[in-house]
């Protein structure tokens, strides 16, 4: 078999010899089935992903494909069309629709099948994550006396001292509450600041998983443009003035998808329009632990310099360390901070001790300020290879800002270019790619592709991976 056979030819094939094998019995190793039909290791990678999805075989890392187990035949399905009726008539009911639209999230969060370059995830790779340092610091924290007990409905006070110290400022203890992760802090600040129907002001592009968490709680999200220097403040006055909104979303600090950081001369000035309509600002400071080798003085976060409370901060241990290290704060002042605190606990009752144990552990030893310096400069290069690839093979893809902090690059595609289309050719090429538009919460302006280069092996995965986008590019792009 040459080279240019398909993956549906290998699939096919393979599909044939299936009898060949016992239910559980191993199939070829992956080398074997290159060497056998002369393809490339990608195409058998596609092929066994194939079957898998079929049902056919099971793959397992590290061990190989084998035979799935027969089907038993499934029960007969029950009737749920009656929730069709019950689901609208509450839909009717509503203001503001509750959707729930998950795509944005899953597509940074789903895994991508064997063989593909990963250029949508929204972590650090496992080779980037500080896990023996973790591990450590669990194992530890498990031996503390009390560790299982239940902990302070707010979090360990260390902890929240620990977080309040990072956000800086007048900023206690006292003001901060320990949350099981960004996306949770984000829902509890959401419920808590806007009633079902109201607008809410975020950033345009913003973050997927921001936009769904308004749409699930009936909100409606109004787009503020963002520019290289963060949210424009005049249309941000004007998106108050038209809408009455009282809550504003933003990412001050190497904005998602963007990278932007808010100038210095904006930043008073966003916390003074949102003030002066009465207004708060959720400041989702999720990536400040990420800055890269060759970055100035970060500015510090928006709460640090805010002395009436209309900053709500959020603060995450997440990015930095593991998907499922699911630690961090949120932090206001006033009246606010109750209603937070009353919605989390009814929501989660609190974060699980051992894990805030763990937390502890893992940032007051010296694996944790060694690990930021390695992180630190490993996404300096990755950065700098992935754009220099992209500068290479694919000039036509604009690149407006290179970011000196975060995990992901920003391209805006020709114009009329099949945004969709791009993103389905390059899967077929082996390169999975995070699509603009669940990013914009309107209309976008124009077609867009978000590429992380956290999540990859290394740097050669990314040069592999720029050139299966070349390859996907150059079927689209005509």
């Amino acid at each position: 078999m040459q080279e240019r056979s398909s993956v549906g030819d290998l699939a096919k094939q393979l599909r044939q010899e299936l009898d060949r094998y016992s239910p559980g019995g191993k199939l070829p190793s992956s080398r074997a089935l290159v060497e056998r039909f002369r393809v490339s290791p990608v195409t058998v990678s596609r092929a066994l992903a194939q079957l898998a999805a079929e049902g056919l075989v099971v793959t397992r890392p590290g061990a190989g494909a084998f035979r799935a187990h027969p089907r038993t035949s499934a029960a007969p399905a029950g009737d749920t069309s009656w929730q069709e009726v019950t689901l609208s008539a509450d839909a009717a009911t509503e203001l503001v629709p509750r959707t729930v639209d998950a795509s944005g999230v899953l597509a940074s969060l789903a895994a991508p099948p064997p063989g593909v370059v990963e250029f949508n995830g929204g972590y650090l790779h496992p080779s980037l994550q500080p896990e023996r340092a973790m591990g450590a610091a669990l194992s530890r924290a498990g031996r503390r006396p009390g560790a299982w007990s239940r902990p302070p409905m707010e979090g360990l006070t260390e902890l929240r001292e620990w977080f309040a110290r990072g956000i800086g400022g007048a900023i206690t203890a006292a003001e901060v509450l320990v949350t099981a992760g960004g996306q949770s802090a984000l829902t509890t600040a959401l419920r808590a600041l806007a009633p079902p129907g109201a607008p809410v002001l975020v950033e345009s592009p913003t973050y997927p998983g921001m936009l769904a968490i308004a749409r699930a709680a009936g909100l409606r999200p109004v787009p503020v443009p963002v520019d290289a220097d963060g949210v424009k403040p005049d249309l941000l006055a004007d998106a108050f003035r038209a809408t009455g909104a009282r809550v504003f979303v933003c990412q001050p600090l190497f904005q998602n998808p963007t990278g932007a950081v808010l100038a210095p001369e904006r930043r008073a000035e966003v916390v003074r329009i949102a003030r002066e309509a009465g207004a708060f600002v959720i400041e989702d400071d999720f990536v400040r632990r990420l800055v890269h080798e060759d970055a100035g003085p970060l500015p510090r976060p928006l709460a640090a310099e805010d002395p009436d409370g209309v900053v709500v901060h959020v603060s995450s241990l997440t990015k930095a360390t593991s998907p499922s290290f699911r630690v961090s704060a949120l932090a206001a002042r006033g009246p606010v901070l109750e209603r937070l605190r009353a919605i989390q606990v009814v929501d989660t009752f609190f974060v699980p001790r051992p894990l805030q144990e763990a937390a502890l552990e893992l940032v007051g030893s010296p694996a944790w300020p060694r690990h930021l310096r390695a992180v630190s400069a490993e996404l300096r290069n990755r950065r700098d290879t992935m754009t220099a690839a992209l500068r290479l093979a694919l000039p036509e893809l604009a690149l407006p800002h290179i970011p000196s902090g975060g995990y992901h690059l920003w391209l805006r595609l020709p114009d009329g270019t099949d945004e969709s289309a791009l993103v389905f050719a390059a899967l077929r090429e082996g390169v999975a790619v995070a699509p603009g538009r669940p990013y914009f919460s309107a209309e976008p302006p124009a077609g867009h592709l978000r590429l992380s280069f956290a999540a990859v092996g290394g740097t050669g995965e990314i040069t592999e991976g720029v050139r299966r986008l070349r390859a996907a590019c150059d079927g689209v792009l005509r």
